[in-house]
């Protein structure tokens, strides 16, 4: 088979040849540094983009320290003292308001974030107070059921599944109640900064932090509460 079989293919090799840069090649030699972009005579990167690598990390590292927890439960599950099990005190109504309330939250951020890109204070601010006052609900319920628990003696102290159940569950619920004082504080930048591009940077990476709220919560819901009812 030879190239005059094959028009295509000698069409391509004639425009790279003519322009390195096409089909994804570049030419040999120096190239020219980004301003920016943290290498060559360009100075350090831009704070946008440090942040965002910052912000990365922190996931990151976030979803390692919830791993601990989840990895703590699952070895603690059976340890119970002699005290209740998981099936003894799971309430399954109220923690599927719980994640049906976190769930629909997640929903009202990505909307607010359309908002934001359509430019729109009034939409914006309106989806992000209904996130807020979801993630309200979702720590309400779950402070109900703790303060029910330690009511009847369950508490961290009687058994090492206790201790690591309201250690996870205790984690993801100080994680919701910080991230809702941080929505708030967006709240008031919007309204009075608008959509400076930092303001828009602050937004994507709260819409990250939520997001990933609500992945964990779904491991939480799956591992702890369906799983530990059928136990």
């Amino acid at each position: 088979m030879t190239y005059s079989e094959l028009p295509a293919s000698v069409e391509a090799i004639r425009r790279v040849r003519e322009d390195p840069h096409r089909l994804g090649h570049r030419a040999h030699g120096p190239q020219e540094p980004v301003a920016g972009a943290g290498h060559g005579e360009t100075g350090p990167a831009r704070k946008r983009i440090i942040v965002g690598y910052g912000f990365w990390i922190y996931l990151l590292s976030d979803i390692v320290l919830f791993s601990c927890f989840f990895a703590a439960f699952a070895v603690l599950r059976g340890a119970t003292a002699g005290g209740p099990t998981i099936s003894q005190i799971v309430d399954i109504p109220r923690v599927a308001i719980e994640t049906t309330a976190l769930l629909l939250s997640s929903y009202t951020c990505m909307l607010s974030f359309a908002a934001t890109n359509a430019r729109s204070v009034l939409w914006t601010q309106i989806f992000l107070l209904i996130t807020g006052f979801l993630g309200l609900v979702f720590v309400l319920l779950e402070l109900q059921e703790f303060i029910e628990l330690a009511a009847r003696g369950i508490t961290p102290q009687v058994s090492g599944m206790l201790t690591s159940f309201f250690g996870l569950v205790g984690l993801h619920g100080l994680h919701v109640t910080l991230g809702g004082l941080w929505l708030a504080t967006m709240l008031a930048q919007v309204q009075v900064k608008g959509f400076r591009p930092e303001i828009v940077h602050r937004l994507i990476c709260f819409n990250l932090f939520w997001h990933a709220l609500d992945i964990v919560w779904i491991g939480i819901f799956t591992i702890v509460y369906l799983l530990g009812s059928l136990a």
